[in-house]
């Protein structure tokens, strides 16, 4: 999915959200931003302290979990229950998409449909309301899954 901010900036609105909620500015939570953003995918909290852990070997994961929380509660970053392999998270920088998750493997696949897009909206109207917001996840066993005999 196209990035609809870059990285910079979406710290330089991270440190402003610190400041307006009386927070001491904090490094972690640069990188667990940045680890989401270059990442371009969905990762789960342990993927992302293993990741920081690289360069800080005092990361916490109660830590991360801290800063996924507020993260999230400031519209940073998503979360993705999948079923199978819990919360995964990306970065809330991107076009609107959807996912297919396989229920199985867990992969998780973004797509976007435009009929879909558009049927929304027409159910929306035909019901006479306003789309806002929607979140679609089809959960699926993928071609990889289905490949190996599992139905």
């Amino acid at each position: 999915m196209n990035r609809l901010e870059t990285l910079e900036s979406i710290l330089e609105r991270l440190r402003l959200a610190i400041r307006k909620n009386g927070l001491k500015n904090s490094k972690q939570r640069e990188e667990v931003v940045s680890v989401l953003y270059k990442s371009g995918t969905h990762l789960s909290p342990e993927e992302i302290t293993q990741s920081i852990r690289q360069n800080d070997k005092n990361t916490s994961i109660s830590s991360v979990y801290r800063i996924l929380n507020f993260l999230e509660k400031e519209n940073f970053i998503y979360t993705l229950e999948t079923n199978k392999n819990g919360r995964r998270y990306e970065i809330a920088a991107k076009e609107h998409h959807d996912h297919i998750i396989c229920l199985h493997c867990g992969d998780i696949i973004e797509f976007v449909d435009h009929e879909i897009e558009e049927r929304q909206n027409q159910v929306a109207k035909r019901h006479k309301a306003k789309l806002v917001s929607h979140d679609m996840k089809l959960f699926v066993v993928c071609s990889k899954c289905l490949a190996e005999g599992v139905e």
